[in-house]
Order: C-alpha cells, then sequence, then structure tokens
C-alpha cells in the first residue's frame, strides 16, 4: 500500500513539475496577427511571445489573463519596458527574480510593454 501511494505521489510531483517549466498555448497560435501594429519589431515580439509562452505561460497563462500569476493583457499600460524588466530580474510577489535573463528578459518586457 505504501508503495503504491508513493509511486502515485512521485507521478503526481512529476506531471506538475513538467507543467509548471512548460509552456501552455493550449493549441492556440499565440504569434498570430491582431491586425494591430504595436509599434514594436516583428522579430522582436514574437521572440519575445516564444520565450514568454516558454518561460512565463505556465503561471500568466498562454493568453496572459493570469493564474498563479497576475493578468499581463494590458501590464504595457501600467508599467514601461524598464519597469517590466526590473520586476523580471528582481521578482515580486511569489514571482521569483531571473526566470528569464538576458537579452532574453529584453524581448519578453518590449513585447509585455506592448499590450496595452
Amino acid at each position: 500500500m505504501k508503495k503504491k501511494l508513493l509511486t502515485l505521489l512521485m507521478g503526481t510531483a512529476l506531471v506538475m513539475g513538467l507543467a509548471a517549466c512548460g509552456g501552455n498555448d493550449n493549441g492556440k497560435d499565440t504569434g498570430k496577427d491582431t491586425g494591430k501594429d504595436t509599434g514594436t519589431d516583428t522579430a522582436t515580439s514574437d521572440a519575445g511571445a516564444k520565450i514568454f509562452d516558454q518561460k512565463c505561460s505556465s503561471c500568466h497563462g498562454g493568453d496572459l489573463t493570469g493564474g498563479v500569476g497576475p493578468n499581463l493583457t494590458k501590464v504595457g499600460s501600467k508599467y514601461s519596458k524598464d519597469d517590466i524588466l526590473n520586476i523580471i530580474n528582481n521578482g515580486r510577489g511569489q514571482m521569483p527574480p531571473k526566470v528569464v535573463t538576458g537579452n532574453d528578459a529584453e524581448q519578453v518586457a518590449e513585447w509585455l510593454a506592448a499590450k496595452k
């Protein structure tokens, strides 16, 4: 009985760990054109979206509506790119620092700053 329970717990922990680390786009194309010109470079925007999907969507949702982390659909209307980069680098609340680093963090911050 103990062995079965331990196996169940380990399996559940593995599944939860993998779900938290992976992107979650739920089959949606998050890079689709909405018809709005955000004024950002498409290559940077696409890279920022891809990095977000891989590193951030498990908490903030593939559609930016939140979950464990806050809703980011209009984060650019509240914070500048530099503010967002500061949050990414230093963490905030439950968000740990440096989930994304370097140029990747810059691209994600730029992409999120365009969300108004």
